[in-house]
């Protein structure tokens, strides 16, 4: 006997993903094992669709770079704050194709409003400038130390902004009344 009421409660999900072209999609508790494991099956799929390799490397890049920053900075976490290894922080991440051939990669996770100030300083500069001032940044950034309070090498936005090819677009949702932390919205097209 069928049962309807699930196709009418999740049909909409899935069909609303197949009409994006969605290729991968994850909500939920973010780790370096769970990265891996993604990373892993995106890279395979990517193979698989025989998308080019430049192009595959630049998205698969962008991927572990996002996912990396929903492990480092996302407010909502499982693990003590301090925790510098084992960290496991809740966020999404997205890769839909897009009609002309390119991919979509999103990601949205909670932030301290600090974070926030922060993020939205940065990625504000990086709109501003061209390639070539991004890469040059880039190389930069590889000579410099780690920047205090960074729990990357800084380079994680930098590595976005250089593979994609249209500035980054980005978004905060207000935190809500009881306090909760704003969701960050980060979009790359690749």
């Amino acid at each position: 006997m069928p049962f309807p009421q699930i196709a009418d409660k999740y049909g909409s999900f899935f069909n609303v993903a197949r009409q994006h072209q969605v290729i991968f999609y994850y909500v939920g508790y973010f780790s370096q094992h769970i990265v891996a494991a993604m990373s892993d099956a995106v890279k395979l799929q990517l193979e698989v669709a025989g998308v080019a390799g430049p192009t595959r490397r630049r998205l698969f890049s962008s991927f572990v770079e996002m996912a990396q920053n929903i492990i480092h900075y996302s407010a909502d976490t499982l693990t003590a704050a301090s925790t510098h290894s084992g960290e496991l922080r809740h966020g999404s991440v997205c890769i839909r194709r897009e009609s002309d051939g390119g991919f979509l990669l999103l990601c949205a996770n909670p932030v301290e409003p600090e974070i926030a100030d922060a993020l939205r300083a940065k990625l504000e500069t990086l709109r501003s400038m061209t390639l070539e001032e991004i890469k040059q940044a880039y190389r930069q950034t590889l000579r410099e130390e780690t920047p205090e309070g960074s729990k990357g090498a800084g380079m994680g936005l930098l590595t976005v902004a250089r593979d994609a090819r249209e500035p980054l677009e980005f978004d905060f949702d207000a935190a809500d009344s009881d306090g909760g932390a704003p969701v960050f919205y980060l979009k790359a097209a690749i």
